[in-house]
């Protein structure tokens, strides 16, 4: 007796879920074979819809081209806006240029400033979040929208569970963060929904100097590696 349960066509959909399986292998091992060859990484983040006159465009350009010249390399979403202009500062610094780019129905497309041999196409967004998440020495995040604050929220819950080691999180532009920062402090951790401690993985800067100094004071004490 066919089970009413389930929809016709239902055994199907679980078929082609198994052989997806190799598709998303297929990415892991891609990402991983190319970005594990590529250095110290510092990650940019910020929406896409930035365009090139706004002052946090030109900032995560001078950002980016301060974190070249100290040596590290910068990985971005690979898109249009802040990731456009994270690769387009170090390349200006003549340093590595990666982007990781996501197929999406709306707004991404490969910037012109990535390394030709360093653009990387994903299908799954949980794929491409783990290669920013390993290969990542800090993430410097610009305003964004849903998908900036996705990034952030994860790297800050594996950190804070201990799933990856502390890395620099650096919040760029008080006037955009700090609302919600003081909802974090005040709201989240009032609630005992946090700890204390927790609000010491995050910091909030205005300036490409600050960025660079929190990066490299960091790692005066911490090895240079891949988080997992």
């Amino acid at each position: 007796m066919r089970n009413e349960k389930h929809p016709k066509g239902w055994n199907e959909i679980k078929t082609n879920d198994s052989w997806a399986i190799f598709k998303i292998m297929g990415e892991f091992v891609n990402g991983f074979e190319k970005m594990s060859k590529i250095g110290p990484c510092v990650s940019i983040f910020g929406s896409a819809r930035t365009k090139e006159h706004n002052k946090y465009y030109q900032l995560a350009v001078s950002i980016a081209k301060k974190i070249s010249e100290a040596g590290y390399g910068v990985i971005t979403g690979g898109g249009p806006g802040i990731m456009e202009a994270g690769n387009r500062g170090a390349n200006l610094a003549g340093g590595t240029s990666v982007g990781l780019n996501i197929d999406l129905p709306f707004e991404q497309h490969d910037n012109p400033y990535i390394d030709g041999d360093k653009s990387l196409d994903f299908d799954y967004f949980f794929v491409r979040k783990v290669m920013f998440v390993k290969y990542s020495q800090g993430f410097v995040v610009m305003p964004g929208g849903f998908g900036t604050l996705d990034e952030l929220f994860e790297a800050i819950t594996l950190i804070q569970t201990h799933k990856i080691g502390k890395f620099p999180i650096i919040l760029v532009g008080s006037d955009f963060w700090s609302g919600l920062f003081d909802w974090i402090k005040d709201t989240m951790l009032s609630f005992g929904n946090i700890s204390a401690e927790d609000l010491d993985l995050i910091k909030i800067v205005d300036t490409e100097e600050e960025v660079v100094n929190i990066i490299d004071s960091f790692y005066k004490g911490h090895t240079l590696s891949p988080n997992f």
